[in-house]
């Protein structure tokens, strides 16, 4: 893969359904101060992904996650990270794939949830079963395709808020501070926000598992960084305040379709809700690509290790890991059972522990970076963060605030749910242990 696929692909991964869906219930929590929500976890995804830059540059031999962070904090924090990256990725694609046929039941109200969401969860299974050239191809264009869209929602959702024509005036920018304020439901209300914010930016981080597909890494790696970044906190910001200034904030939430469906409807354009709803669609199978993508490369890397059987290692005549990508999409299809009981709700649920995961992936790739310096201290690199340590330092305090503050806000089902998983995690490596001593 190239910078081009690359850089999409995380984009792919980061605008998915924590925008188009997630957005809803980001602007119910926080109300228009979700700006600040998500500007702040702009800052520390900044912070986060130039230290994952800088090991990748550093450890030219590592393949994906587990071998930046092993050689810097040792075996159980690379075990764990491993597999609640893993863990990560294919909860989401089971999310997402209930997002996608919420969004489908839009134009096919009739058809059942998990009906639609077994749809599209074939199709994605399809995609990534070619060759890896022509999924990073089907991803850079899927993702370009988005990209473009939210391009063109931004200069019309300016138009709408500055510009008076024919039957419109324009709107301005009092739905910002009317209807309870810019922080209608208080700091705890920012707080809350942080979990869907940090779910919605998770993704991005699926550079550090491109390392072995990817021509000099070395070089192509920080180039991406400082790509992605850039346009994601720019598609993220720029949209939700188009979208907190045009709609009221609490008449985002409850309603069937996407926010950014909501502001096309307002433009008057014959069948422009229609053109954003498919574009949404395609969004959302773009980054459900992306995931099947990185969780079926952990698993084939653990494959190769030795840590899972071997049939996970063997790959196609079109040299893809088909044993681990059948095993990921299997949570795909769990999702849409799932769906079966619990329809739409499927997202929500399955958001809040996402949004945990992220969390301390992003903690532990900090931890690594903070201390791979003193472990190569020796060691010049082509690439290094500015304003080392104190850049790690404030993402690693910020991560652990927002920790804190979630933890509180947070439904204690979801919160428990997601500890038993790690715990599992903690036990699998402990037993494993044991058993390979003995």
């Amino acid at each position: 893969m190239t910078s081009r696929h690359i850089t999409m692909m995380a984009l792919g991964g980061a605008i998915g359904a924590g925008l188009f869906k997630g957005s809803s219930a980001a602007i119910d929590m926080a109300g228009p101060s979700v700006l600040i929500a998500y500007l702040i976890g702009g800052i520390i995804l900044l912070f986060v992904m130039q230290g994952l830059a800088e090991m990748a540059v550093r450890n030219k031999e590592a393949r994906t996650f587990r071998d930046l962070v092993q050689s810097v904090l040792g075996k159980y924090p690379a075990y764990f990270l491993d597999w609640i990256y893993w863990k990560m990725w294919v909860l989401n694609i089971a999310a997402e794939s209930v997002v996608a046929a919420i969004f489908i039941q839009y134009w096919l109200p009739e058809y059942p949830i998990w009906i639609l969401a077994l749809s599209v969860s074939v199709l994605v299974t399809a995609i990534n079963l070619l060759s890896v050239k022509i999924f990073a191809e089907t991803e850079y264009w899927l993702a370009l395709i988005k990209i473009t869209v939210i391009i063109v929602f931004i200069i019309a959702g300016l138009i709408l808020l500055l510009a008076t024509f024919g039957n419109h005036s324009a709107v301005g920018f009092s739905n910002l501070t009317e209807h309870g304020g810019f922080f209608p439901n208080g700091s705890m209300g920012l707080i809350a926000a942080m979990l869907v914010v940090i779910y919605s930016y998770g993704g991005t981080e699926i550079i550090g598992i491109t390392l072995a597909e990817t021509k000099n890494p070395e070089k192509v790696v920080p180039k991406a960084v400082r790509s992605t970044l850039v346009r994601i906190v720019t598609f993220y910001l720029l949209p939700f305040f188009i979208i907190v200034s045009l709609i009221p904030w609490n008449e985002v939430n409850g309603v069937p379709e996407s926010p950014f469906v909501m502001v096309f409807k307002m433009i008057g354009i014959p069948g422009a809700d229609h053109i954003m709803n498919a574009v949404v669609i395609l969004a959302i199978i773009s980054s459900m690509n992306s995931g099947l993508y990185g969780s079926s490369r952990v698993l084939y890397t653990q494959a190769v290790d030795g840590r899972v059987p071997k049939i996970f290692a063997h790959l196609s005549k079109r040299k893809v890991p088909v044993y681990a990508i059948l095993m990921c999409t299997l949570a795909m299809y769990l999702g849409v059972i799932l769906s079966l009981y619990v329809g739409s709700k499927t997202f929500d649920f399955l958001m809040g522990s996402l949004g945990y995961t992220v969390l301390f992936i992003w903690l532990i790739i900090a931890i690594a970076h903070l201390k791979s310096r003193k472990k190569q201290a020796e060691h010049t690199s082509a690439y290094e963060v500015k304003w080392f340590p104190y850049t790690t330092w404030i993402a690693i305090m910020a991560l652990s605030a927002i920790l804190i503050g979630i933890i509180f806000t947070t439904s204690i089902i979801v919160t428990s749910i997601t500890l038993g998983i790690y715990l599992f995690i903690t036990f699998t490596y402990v037993w494993k242990g044991r058993y390979q001593a003995n």
